[in-house]
């Protein structure tokens, strides 16, 4: 969600707060601000919009001059996006950024009122700051920071600089990312890391309600009650170029290329002697085999991965799987149980819902597996056993290689569990790693200009469309619907994805001539039924783009455009055709001029309820 940064060194500030936060702006955001400390005070300079515009109002009225500072790029939740409303908020003596939602803010507000304060934004972040200003009595800001904390409740990473105290920023979070970044004379906050890298590549991690204070020269932590904490200092495995372009013209497409090289990284160093090894996580298979259900957690794309996790998994391995979204999981008082897995699916780690879910599991007993993209994120330490997806930094909002990597760990997890149990043999497991590990290079043909130019026709097809229906069986119906959140989440057509089989039981009411069709057909043994789908919705208008791998026969009546893949083993078509589904949503988008990478209202990693 937003964006928090904040520097105390020696050099000017403003420049390296602007550069950190536009490092952010593929969080999502709708205003950007400043507070710096300028010749004995603080200077808040705040814009609604992009950060251009902030950058623009700076040039026009002058920009502060400083060596510490803190920025913040905001996701509206409380309040329009405003001036008003943007970040940092403050009170008499203290200035804030926050990420999060304070719950309680209507009270604290009403407690203020009563003490004389007057408010200006219709923020939660304001109180925060107010409350803050209320217990400073102009002693050590840990002890305030301290008794305000005892006063909130909700989600919050903040950070905080006290007039008084010139040269620090102090730093706290609960449910929200934020890092200490550590550099030589020099240190940063960060709510990610990708925001320091240009300047460092080492970090710390803060703990629940762990108190940083930095200083160009010093970082000091604490926890709640003021006791000292040692903390680790850790490297990033990732470095600035990778958060970089590369030439490519968005990050989405960038990062559509980057899968080959993604799924390889997270499958081979689980590879030992041709089978799947999880010792990493101590995930043997005794212990795996002896689960009696599976419960797979995430939400958006991340559950979308899942649901292809439970048609493999239980083919393969003849477990129960549940796929549930996080949001719904944790209101339904789920039957989960000592003797249960609960996976948990999330590229950063930090997903608010799916946090919730972890910890609803826990405390009804089952076994919790994280599978997560970033390290030391919270997900990752909270959960029983954690596996990383070595994706390296995805940036655009739209998630394209954290969901093949997602995938291709379902299927390492089918096939240990199946040999666990005994379904399949030695011979049948190997060969089905080893076309696994074959996978990324069918990935990297499908990425040649032959099969992408295909795509790119199709989305020439459906830009003018309002509105579009994607349909599918099996693992194809599972694609169907990361495909259509795809498309609507960049290119903001409508569209909705239906397992193919319930066309006639009210989708089919929608199918006109203006309405296209994008039916994804991989699994021979069920190409039969979906074609008389196909043929359903042709009879009424509909044009039809057939996505299909290149071993498919295509009758020119069966489809009006045909987007091919390489053909493959068809159990592991879903990895494979995905690419042209990214692909026809990454292009429409471009052709109809939307900003990729940061398309509107959405947020990378959803911190909130």
């Amino acid at each position: 969600m937003c964006g928090i940064v904040g520097y105390a060194g020696p050099k000017d500030c403003v420049d390296i707060l602007l550069d950190t936060l536009s490092k952010l702006e593929y969080r999502g955001y709708d205003s950007a601000g400043i507070a710096v400390f300028d010749d004995g005070d603080i200077k808040v300079v705040k814009h609604q919009g992009k950060l251009a515009y902030l950058i623009e109002l700076l040039k026009k009225e002058g920009r502060p001059r400083g060596n510490v500072g803190i920025g913040h790029t905001r996701w509206a939740t409380h309040g329009e996006p405003s001036d008003i409303n943007s970040h940092p908020q403050s009170g008499k003596r203290v200035s804030i950024v926050h990420n999060g939602i304070i719950e309680n803010y209507a009270q604290i507000k009403e407690f203020l009122i009563d003490k004389g304060y007057t408010f200006e934004s219709q923020t939660d972040t304001e109180t925060v700051a107010k409350l803050l200003d209320y217990y400073y009595d102009g002693d050590d800001p840990l002890n305030t920071v301290s008794r305000a904390l005892r006063d909130i409740r909700g989600s919050y990473a903040l950070g905080i600089i006290f007039k008084d105290y010139p040269d620090k920023i102090y730093a706290v979070r609960k449910d929200s990312p934020l890092i200490v970044g550590v550099g030589k004379g020099e240190n940063y906050i960060a709510s990610d890391m990708t925001a320091l890298l240009e300047y460092t590549r080492q970090y710390i991690l803060l703990e629940e309600n762990e108190i940083a204070a930095i200083s160009a020269g010093t970082i000091s932590i604490r926890n709640i009650y003021g006791d000292p904490v040692d903390k680790q200092v850790l490297t990033a495995d990732w470095d600035a170029d990778a958060a970089q372009k590369g030439g490519y013209e968005h990050f989405m497409l960038k990062e559509i290329h980057e899968q080959p090289t993604a799924i390889k990284t997270t499958i081979m160093p689980r590879v030992s002697d041709g089978m799947v090894d999880f010792s990493e996580c101590g995930l043997d298979d005794k212990k795996l085999s002896s689960y009696k259900n599976i419960y797979i957690v995430a939400c958006g794309t991340a559950m979308h991965a899942g649901v292809v996790g439970k048609y493999v998994i239980e083919q393969l391995a003849r477990t129960k799987v549940i796929v549930d979204m996080a949001s719904e999981f944790r209101y339904r008082n789920p039957l989960i149980e000592k003797g249960d897995l609960v996976i948990l699916i999330s590229q950063s780690g930090e997903t608010a819902d799916t946090k919730e879910a972890l910890n609803i599991s826990k405390r009804l007993g089952a076994d919790t597996l994280a599978l997560v993209n970033v390290k030391g994120s919270s997900i990752a330490r909270d959960a029983d056993m954690v596996m990383y997806t070595h994706a390296g930094p995805e940036i655009s909002v739209a998630s394209t290689k954290a969901f093949t990597v997602q995938i291709s760990m379902m299927y390492m997890f089918a096939f240990k569990l199946a040999y666990a149990k005994g379904l399949i043999d030695t011979d049948t497991y190997k060969d089905y790693v080893a076309k696994l590990i074959g996978i990324p290079d069918k990935i990297e043909a499908a990425l040649d200009e032959s099969y992408v130019s295909q795509a790119q026709h199709a989305a020439s097809n459906v830009t003018a469309a309002q509105s579009l229906l994607y349909i599918g069986r099996g693992f194809d119906y599972a694609l169907s619907m990361e495909g259509s959140l795809k498309l609507k989440e960049i290119s903001y057509i409508h569209s909705e994805a239906y397992a193919a089989g319930e066309l006639k039981h009210g989708p089919i009411a929608l199918i006109s001539q203006d309405t296209p069709v994008i039916a994804v057909a991989t699994q021979r043994s069920l190409y039969e039924k979906t074609l008389s789908n196909i043929k359903e919705v042709k009879a009424r208008g509909a044009k039809v783009i057939l996505i299909c791998s290149d071993g498919f026969a295509v009758k020119d009546d069966e489809a009006d455009y045909v987007v091919r893949t390489p053909d493959y083993d068809e159990f592991l078509m879903p990895i494979i055709a995905s690419v042209p589904l990214q692909l026809i949503a990454y292009y429409t988008s471009v052709l109809k001029g939307i900003d990729v990478d940061k398309p509107r209202n959405l947020a990378k990693s959803v911190t909130v309820e």
